[in-house]
């Protein structure tokens, strides 16, 4: 497989929020000048694509050769294969249905590509962070074990989730797979699980248990900084809000898991507070279902193990590989019978995983047809 983080071929990239576009350029796996942001202009098309055209086209200035490509993520939804983007939420200007992607291509005459954040997050976490980095362990320890699919998620003010199946993104006919913000939540079976699992139900929960609330407003950081005793509050109210976060999370995945079967690897900015909702996430994960006669059985066939934590990737390295003989031979096969995933955090950071994914990405398209 070719190495693009070495490769020399340049493609512009954007990052594309309600508020800020941020755009760049990437040679192998490097930003090659300095990101520029500029306003996204969410309720004014003319004004939101004329910024784009002419952030490329100043970007495209400071280059001493031609890019190959553009390739960026994009809110949806969208026809992310067909470049269109039909925004009703955070870009309500692109509500009716844009053609972003064959516009920049008449402009720019070069390829573009267009695809959702969670995506690409998980691509590039599978071309060069989490789980290169396992299959090289195990490789490294002699094991026989090796990993081809890997679901992302990305906690924030949203619920974002991405898949990669054999290398390669897998979006759905209607461009809508990974979407697991919208799967029915655990806590609250009226609501989607988004409702649960973003920075607004982690402010809301501590509203909600908290003894005493002030008047002040409060950032998930703050409600953070709380549970971890570096801020004066109701430490059992946060601590209880990460614990829900986490039981949510760890439905949603068990969900997700159930039909995909690879490991999970997590990113975003409440990420960050992964040692308060890790421990529900994990009973979760590995805890039970009921059957209708009352008895229960394992909440998934497999066993999930805390990749961030030294003994628990021990363990799940070890797994328990059998000798078998062949029937009516005189051979025998090997294999791991451990049933087995695990969830870790990102390996290169959620911004760069994104940009990373989308380079490799553009990449892999035009040499698909060279």
């Amino acid at each position: 497989m070719t190495n693009y983080k070495k490769d020399k071929r340049i493609v512009l990239t954007l990052a594309a929020g309600g508020t800020n576009f941020v755009f760049s350029a990437l040679r192998g796996y490097s930003e090659i000048i300095e990101p520029e942001s500029y306003p996204a202009y969410a309720h004014d098309l003319d004004k939101s694509l004329k910024t784009i055209i002419s952030a490329f086209k100043k970007i495209i200035d400071q280059l001493s050769e031609k890019p190959t490509a553009i390739s960026f993520a994009f809110p949806g939804p969208a026809d992310y294969p067909n470049g269109i983007i039909q925004n009703v939420g955070n870009l309500p200007a692109y509500a009716n249905g844009v053609a972003l992607g064959p516009m920049l291509e008449e402009i720019f005459k070069m390829p573009v590509f267009i695809n959702n954040d969670g995506d690409l997050f998980t691509f590039g976490e599978a071309a060069a962070g989490l789980l290169p980095f396992i299959n090289n362990q195990f490789y490294q320890k002699g094991s026989i074990k090796r990993f081809h699919n890997l679901f992302g998620i990305t906690l924030g003010t949203g619920f974002g989730g991405g898949i990669v199946r054999n290398n390669e993104i897998y979006i759905g006919d209607n461009s809508n797979a990974g979407e697991i913000w919208i799967m029915r939540d655990k806590l609250t079976p009226g609501s989607f699980v988004e409702e649960s699992v973003s920075m607004r139900a982690i402010i809301r929960n501590y509203k909600k248990y908290a003894l005493q609330v002030t008047s002040q407003s409060y950032a998930s950081e703050d409600i953070y900084k709380i549970a971890i005793g570096e801020k004066e509050g109701d430490q059992n109210a946060a601590l209880k809000s990460f614990e829900l976060l986490g039981e949510s999370i760890g439905e949603a995945l068990a969900n997700a898991i159930a039909l995909l079967d690879g490991l999970v690897v997590i990113g975003g900015g409440i990420s960050e507070s992964y040692s308060l909702f890790a421990p529900t996430l994990f009973q979760t994960l590995n805890g039970i279902i009921q059957k209708a006669d009352g008895s229960s059985i394992s909440r998934l066939p497999i066993n999930f193990y805390d990749l961030e934590s030294d003994e628990e990737l021990n363990n799940f390295f070890e797994g328990h590989e059998d000798t078998l003989p062949i029937p009516f031979s005189n051979k025998s096969i090997t294999y791991d019978s451990a049933k087995r995933s695990g969830i870790g955090l990102s390996k290169l950071g959620t911004s760069k995983a994104i940009a990373i994914g989308a380079y490799e990405f553009a990449l892999r398209k035009i040499d698909m047809y060279l």
